[in-house]
């Protein structure tokens, strides 16, 4: 079994054969699943990119390029 040890501040190093195993990379988040024993269990935080489906509307009118030239030119101007 793989321990590891916290410190003062609440921080752990994940050992490296438990990083290698979820695929994890400095920089990358976690997440702490509880489950129903009361233990936690530790996954990659990685979202299915599908899961984003719906969060923004569709524009009332398609915007097309010229307007976005336009936005970031008239943003450029106000500064």
């Amino acid at each position: 079994m793989t321990t590891a040890t916290m410190t003062t501040k609440g921080q752990v190093t994940i050992p490296l054969d438990v990083r290698q195993r979820l695929g994890l990379d400095a920089g990358d988040r976690i997440e702490f699943v509880e489950l129903e024993s009361g233990e936690y269990a530790i996954k990659p935080a990685i979202g299915d990119v599908r899961s984003l489906k719906g969060l923004l509307r569709k524009p009332s009118r398609p915007v097309t390029v010229e307007d976005m030239d336009n936005a970031i030119r008239a943003r450029g101007a106000g500064r």
